[in-house]
């Protein structure tokens, strides 16, 4: 196996080491120049004193629906690929079995997950 295919993906390496290393270097050297105080430090919300702080908590609901929203769309990128070459995966019945079974395990247990956060409550906001 040639060794020399690799020499672009060792100089990308090199580069970007090379250039996070700069940023750190470069934040270090700046940090020792500026001087900060309270004023700087506070959030400048046009003229106004913060009447509360910058990382105020969410409810965890809206993380656990954000989960979900993602593992629907790992469903449709899972899908679509499916739903576009089974047409070509009919013409041999082993491969279009085994597809079609794959895919229908993988909606049961699409379905199951669904179905236990609905029971858990994780869509009721009103919590």
């Amino acid at each position: 196996m040639e060794l020399r295919q690799y020499i672009p993906v060792l100089m990308m390496i090199a580069l970007a080491v090379l250039c996070v290393g700069g940023m750190f270097i470069g934040s270090m050297i700046m940090k020792k120049v500026g001087k900060r105080n309270k004023a700087k430090d506070t959030p400048y919300e046009c003229g106004i004193e913060p009447i509360q702080p910058a990382t105020s908590r969410y409810n965890i609901k809206f993380y656990l629906a954000a989960m979900l929203f993602i593992l629907f769309d790992i469903e449709v990128v899972f899908f679509y690929p499916w739903a576009i070459s089974y047409k070509s995966l009919l013409k041999n019945p082993d491969t279009a079995n085994y597809a079609f079974f794959s895919m229908a395990a993988f909606t049961v247990i699409f379905v199951i997950a669904f179905y236990y956060s609905l029971k858990k409550g994780v869509f009721d906001f009103k919590k």
